[in-house]
């Protein structure tokens, strides 16, 4: 049967996460091998404004399922969010014989793929971001690998926290999604995790629990700080100066970002890509790639885009049990 689309095009935008590549790779040779052709757009849609487009081949994406960050690199476009950029941006990909885009990324890449859907290109997303923000799927490529990344680091530094008996904050990723945070302050066993979505600013409440904790015989208090709250080093020079305990602050910033893949984020990032590809082969448009309840789904753009998101409330109760 004759393909809905000649030829895909295939952009990462918005910051990188390690699986990108493992799903550019899945839809550069899925795509093949329904005889479709691909061309790789590099540095998102500033690259596509600027007609930074080239042909891949399956022989393109060897050796790359293991590497971190993005092979198409990555940027982001102001210009692309007006409506005379996204017209443009249309315009381009018909030019280059584009008629199909797999878009790599998060809710603000989605929106650019939903503008270019309504001027007739065929567009699908792929989820991804470290930051598992996005509401309309349980899983974002990338995300395994930052939190096991921070988790690593967060341990090392538990070791010299505990040899010198001080509090310890650490601030994680994550904009303003508090996932990387709640996970770490499970996985590493923090004493407290301040989450944009629950953190009530009582500092106090922080500073009394140090104290009723170093009075119980604990050596050492971790705190998982969200990148959305912020201020870690300001917060401990106070903590430290109304405790009176040696406090230090940690922000370990953007090697959350990189890395060699895990397992998990290579293989659903593949298939994902993949299923990318099969959408547009189909001849559908506007839908993004989800992953719910066990199973890869998809759905309308505009309705993932109207989906919200928050912490699980019994993972939440869980971290203040443990």
């Amino acid at each position: 049967m004759e393909n809905a689309v000649k030829t895909i095009g295939v952009l990462t935008s918005g910051g990188d996460a390690p699986g990108m590549n493992a799903a550019i790779r899945a839809v550069v040779r899925s795509a093949v091998a329904k005889g479709i052709k691909v061309k790789g757009i590099r540095r998102g849609y500033a690259g596509l404004l600027n007609e930074e487009i080239e042909d891949m081949t399956s022989r393109s994406v060897s050796e790359i399922i293991q590497k971190g960050g993005t092979i198409l690199y990555t940027a982001r476009c102001e210009e692309f969010k007006t409506p005379e950029g996204q017209r443009l941006g249309a315009e381009i990909c018909k030019k280059h014989g584009i008629d199909g885009l797999v878009v790599i990324g998060g809710d603000g890449s989605y929106k650019g793929a939903q503008a270019l859907a309504s001027l007739g290109i065929n567009t699908v997303g792929v989820p991804g971001t470290i930051d598992l923000d996005i509401a309309s799927t349980e899983y974002t490529i990338g995300f395994d690998t930052a939190v096991n990344t921070a988790m690593e680091a967060i341990d090392k530094i538990r070791d010299t926290s505990t040899s010198h008996e001080r509090c310890s904050i650490i601030e994680v990723m994550g904009r303003n999604a508090g996932y990387i945070a709640l996970w770490c302050g499970i996985a590493n066993g923090a004493e407290d995790i301040l989450l944009p979505e629950r953190y009530d600013y009582n500092e106090q409440a922080i500073i009394n629990h140090i104290i009723a904790k170093r009075k119980m015989g604990k050596s050492h208090h971790i705190i998982i700080n969200a990148e959305g709250i912020g201020h870690s080093t300001s917060m401990a020079r106070r903590i430290e100066a109304a405790t009176g305990i040696e406090t230090r602050a940690s922000i370990l910033g953007y090697m959350q970002r990189g890395g060699r893949p895990t397992c998990k984020d290579r293989v659903y990032a593949s298939i994902m890509g993949a299923k990318a590809v099969d959408l547009l082969a189909e001849g559908k448009s506007n839908r993004v790639v989800c992953y719910k309840g066990g199973e890869f789904v998809d759905y309308d753009i505009h309705e993932a885009l109207q989906m919200k998101k928050d912490i699980p409330e019994d993972q939440y109760r869980i971290s203040k049990t443990l």
